[in-house]
């Protein structure tokens, strides 16, 4: 049976690892949640290590914004099994916040809804081989030390 527990480990506490994560981070969204994730280059261990926020400026009350942070951990927690097995077949480690956007509370439906389809997204992301950024090429024109009919006719003027 499989194992659907969060340990310890897995919060993100560290307050330089947040900085950087915020920092250097990527980002998904899928409202009324956006994910910024950042891929730990020298991880010993793959996995994911999370955190959770409900900005009081956004949900007034105290009561809202507890009951939406658990309905956010309920949602990773029975949905990371789209992310998790991507991280351990490539051997890399991920760390999360969830930001959540919306003025109103929330169905869980709809939050699990969104938590599936953000995962799926990071995981696609993160999985996909590198490809190299496009080079651009300059052309004649723009190369000084070329002469084209252009450069000869700016030259001349």
């Amino acid at each position: 049976m499989e194992s659907f527990r969060l340990y310890k480990h897995e919060k993100l506490c560290s307050r330089t690892a947040v900085n950087l994560l915020f920092s250097d981070g990527k980002s998904e969204f899928a409202y009324p949640l956006r994910v910024v994730y950042r891929i730990v280059p020298d991880a010993a261990a793959s996995g994911a290590r999370f955190l959770i926020t409900v900005p009081k400026k956004k949900v007034r009350t105290a009561v809202g914004r507890v009951l939406m942070r658990r309905r956010i951990r309920e949602a990773y927690r029975l949905n990371r099994r789209f992310l998790l097995p991507a991280l351990a077949e490539k051997g890399i480690a991920i760390e999360m916040a969830f930001l959540y956007l919306d003025k109103e509370l929330q169905t869980y439906s709809k939050i699990e809804d969104r938590m599936r389809t953000v995962l799926s997204k990071i995981a696609t992301k993160t999985t996909a081989p590198q490809q190299a950024e496009p080079q651009s090429v300059p052309t004649e024109a723009s190369q000084p030390g070329i002469d084209t009919a252009e450069n000869n006719a700016e030259n001349q003027q």
